[in-house]
């Protein structure tokens, strides 16, 4: 996904943040849910390395969602309901059929989400535009969690490179 443009005003920013905490929903609610929709044969099958990143991820995208709600609460807006876009994820969504899906899954969401914050650090540096929340925090809490992203890219990369 590209942005393709600047963020100029508190409303185009409010939007993109409340899409960032869409995926961060997303993102928790799939990983928290891996486990749980296997059978309990393929369950066996995961190993703690496993395990501990479908937690760990949850847990990211948990804090990651809070952080991205401060911002918009400092711009007097809402985002969505964890509970409303669980009950999505579980309605749409297939669960993965193995290990291997769970962890190809789980890199697209990590991947989807960095690109998505490495486009809107984009376009929030390329505006010139003053919002209700300040810039610097704003970029500096996007920052973080871009490389929280990059840094899940990477270690489900190594995982699936162990397991090949």
């Amino acid at each position: 996904m590209s942005l393709g443009q600047r963020v100029s005003s508190d409303n185009q920013l409010t939007r993109l943040l409340q899409i960032g905490v869409v995926l961060e929903e997303v993102v928790e609610s799939r990983a928290a849910h891996h486990l749980e929709s296997l059978p309990p044969e393929e369950r066996a099958e995961f190993d703690e390395e496993v395990r501990e990143l479908l937690v760990d991820a949850s847990e990211e995208s948990a804090d990651h969602r809070e952080r991205l709600e401060a911002l918009i609460d400092d711009l007097e807006a809402e985002t969505v309901e964890y509970e409303e876009i669980n009950m999505l994820v579980d309605a749409q969504y297939r669960p993965p059929e193995d290990t291997d899906g769970v962890l190809y899954d789980q890199l697209a969401n990590e991947e989807t989400a960095y690109k998505f914050y490495d486009d809107l650090i984009e376009a929030i540096e390329a505006s010139d535009s003053e919002f209700a929340v300040d810039r610097g925090r704003l970029l500096d809490t996007l920052y973080t969690i871009r490389e929280e992203e990059k840094e899940g890219v990477e270690e489900v990369t190594e995982i699936m490179e162990h397991r090949a």
